[in-house]
């Protein structure tokens, strides 16, 4: 409660506002990317498919055709196997470049200028945009759209692609997605959601899908809240409870067992399995009980208290390097060795290493929600730390108190 209010009136003035960055109304604007191609009598490209038309131009340019026009009739994201036909309007988005590579190899003409209709619609989006952010693990990460062919296998198309909160201007085709990347997205409205989920990316509510149902949300509080009501009256383990409370939420039907699978984040696993080894390594030759030696050579000359916030503060250091779980699997039997030698309960030491490693504000590495929040807040490595610095000590101040309290020394 305390590092909300501080966020809510002090902290949120901390972090740098840059004018230069592009507003979010501005940010994929595309209208001046759009032009309308006719299919003239004789082109060489008619009675051939859509795919034929982009494979053409693929090496030199990056088109998107995210339109068609038929006799009147406007079609959204027409099908890559769609067989072109004379008179055919293309609604493409393409750089002047690229506009003309595509005009030059496949005979296409430009239509006049009568469609600003059609580029209106689509420069506002309709039901058809959304904007999503790349989020840890995405299988998007350090690959390019043409490599994954998105178009093909998923059905959609990536229109504009920003990053620190500034629209890259480079061709589509050729950019590697980072983690916390926006990309404006064309697609069917109808599967978008499912797509954008297998892909890991991550929609922005506040202007594009609304992220799942009210009714899910609330059954799933639910489950959950009983899962710790077990815990805390020591019903059951914690292990069972939250078990159990996680195949609650598949038979409700609130989860499918393949989403939990595509959930399992096989790095960090074996990030932990990595850390287990070395935490034990540290307890058997005796690395931790040195550690805990000096900590405990200055835990001589100053109060329990103290040893406590030196303790979470090298554990948030190090949780601001590594995972949280790593960090207190490192952490915790130093903590250990350091309560034996001051013979004290161990709790509040195991306690306050569980919260320094989980107060990880320093670094954009430290939490995948500091990495996600990145690009669209256009912040740099080195703003964290303004904000998370005083939260932190925040943290320590009140923290301690609160475990000292609840677990006396």
């Amino acid at each position: 409660m305390c590092g909300l209010f501080f966020i809510s009136i002090i902290g949120w003035r901390l972090t740098p506002q840059r004018k230069e960055q592009d507003s979010a109304e501005d940010l994929f604007e595309i209208s001046s990317y759009l032009t309308e191609l006719i299919v003239p009598e004789g082109c060489k490209f008619a009675g051939r498919t859509l795919y034929d038309l982009i494979a053409a131009v693929r090496n030199d340019a990056d088109v998107v055709v995210i339109g068609l026009v038929r006799t009147g009739r406007r079609q959204q994201m027409p099908s890559t196997y769609e067989v072109i036909k004379e008179n055919d309007i293309l609604l493409v988005e393409a750089d002047s470049d690229s506009l003309k590579t595509l005009i030059d190899v496949t005979g296409l003409k430009l239509a006049e200028a009568s469609g600003n209709e059609d580029k209106e619609k689509a420069r506002e989006g309709g039901p058809n945009l959304v904007e999503a952010t790349v989020a840890p693990g995405s299988m998007l990460a350090g690959k390019t759209a043409r490599s994954l062919d998105l178009r093909e296998r998923y059905g959609i198309n990536v229109l504009a692609v920003a990053r620190q909160g500034r629209r890259l201007r480079e061709r589509l085709g050729k950019i590697r997605f980072v983690t916390g990347d926006i990309l404006l997205i064309q697609g069917r409205e109808e599967s978008l959601p499912s797509t954008l989920n297998d892909l890991g990316c991550l929609p922005l509510a506040s202007r594009g899908l609304r992220i799942g149902k009210p009714r899910n949300v609330l059954l799933a509080i639910c489950i959950f809240a009983v899962s710790l009501a077990l815990i805390a009256c020591k019903l059951l383990p914690a292990a069972t409870a939250l078990a159990g409370g996680a195949a609650a939420m598949v038979l409700a039907g609130l989860i499918s067992p393949g989403e939990i699978y595509k959930s399992i984040d096989m790095s960090i696993i074996l990030l932990l399995a990595a850390m287990l080894p070395i935490g034990h390594a540290l307890e058997s030759t005796g690395g931790s009980q040195l550690i805990a030696y000096k900590l405990l050579a200055v835990g001589r000359s100053a109060s329990p208290a103290m040893t406590l916030v030196i303790l979470m503060t090298a554990t948030m250091l190090l949780s601001n390097l590594v995972n949280n779980a790593a960090a207190a699997i490192l952490a915790a039997p130093i903590a250990i060795n350091l309560a034996k030698g001051m013979e004290l309960s161990v709790d509040p030491f195991l306690m306050a290493v569980a919260i320094g490693s989980s107060c990880a504000f320093l670094t954009p590495i430290g939490h995948q929600s500091n990495t996600l929040v990145m690009a669209p807040g256009g912040y740099k490595f080195g703003d964290y730390w303004r904000m998370g610095l005083p939260l932190s000590v925040l943290v320590v101040a009140t923290a301690v108190p609160v475990i000292l309290w609840i677990w006396p020394l």
